[in-house]
């Protein structure tokens, strides 16, 4: 996606591309539903698309290996929050880069892969009646994504320590891989957030990409290659409205006083 200089406010594509903006949609939306249904002691009708090991293996119930990632915690506010919060903050980069279709299939591969993470490691190592909500495999995904196309980008860590992210991004992959050794610490999957991180490094490195990514090109120096024309383009944008504007300045003629 390229900017294209027109803005019509901050629901424009500029603040919110397509892909961000749907998915912010139907997660807060799904989110609401669930959260007055529990009120209204319905929250069972959502049950089944939760992810659980032993459905998943046992029933073949594979729909919930995408379903559980619209679904968030009914009972605050806390882990949609953050998980929005964050879609936006880094996703929005990340589209305008690669594109709607490319940005989904990444979302939706890291997602999944960090489903199939919690699946396997429940069934080898916990329970297979744990039952996991939440995007926050496809997040985390996008985080590792972020990390290697704008590795010197400034971000504030906790919104209030300025760090590069890359250094943030291992931050939070050290922390999630130290911590899946312990399980599910205070209901927190971090099995899904290091299965996304995973996912999402092997889907860059080209491991699991096709079509859009051959084999024989690195993709993440074709995304690198990708954000540095943007800029020189941006820039060159910037350079021609400047000349225009000293264009007129000298077509206007001497100031008179």
């Amino acid at each position: 996606m390229r900017y294209t200089g027109r803005t019509s406010g901050y629901l424009s594509s500029e603040y919110f591309p397509t892909g961000v903006k749907w998915l912010l949609i139907s997660n807060t939306a799904l989110f609401l539903l669930y959260f007055f249904a529990v009120r209204a002691d319905l929250g069972g009708l959502f049950y089944p698309f939760g992810l659980i090991p032993n459905q998943v293996l046992g029933s073949f119930a594979v729909w919930q290996l995408f379903t559980y990632m619209f679904l968030h915690d009914p009972y605050g506010f806390g882990h949609i929050l953050f998980n929005m919060l964050t879609l936006w903050m880094f996703g929005t980069d990340l589209e305008r880069t690669w594109g709607r279709r490319a940005f989904l299939k990444y979302y939706f591969l890291c997602g999944i892969g960090a489903g199939l993470c919690v699946v396997f490691g429940n069934a080898l190592f916990g329970s297979m009646n744990t039952r996991t909500i939440g995007a926050s495999g496809a997040i985390y995904g996008l985080l590792l994504a972020f990390g290697v196309l704008y590795p010197d980008r400034i971000v504030y860590f906790s919104f209030l320590f300025p760090i590069k992210a890359k250094y943030f991004v291992m931050i939070f992959g050290a922390i999630a891989f130290l911590s899946s050794f312990g399980g599910s610490g205070g209901g927190v999957s971090h099995v899904a957030h290091l299965g996304g991180m995973i996912f999402g490094y092997a889907y860059l490195k080209g491991a699991l990409s096709r079509r859009r990514y051959s084999p024989r090109v690195n993709p993440m120096e074709w995304a690198a290659r990708r954000y540095q024309q943007w800029k020189v383009e941006r820039a060159k944008r910037k350079f021609q409205v400047y000349m225009r504007k000293q264009q007129n300045d000298r077509d206007r003629g001497p100031y008179v006083h």
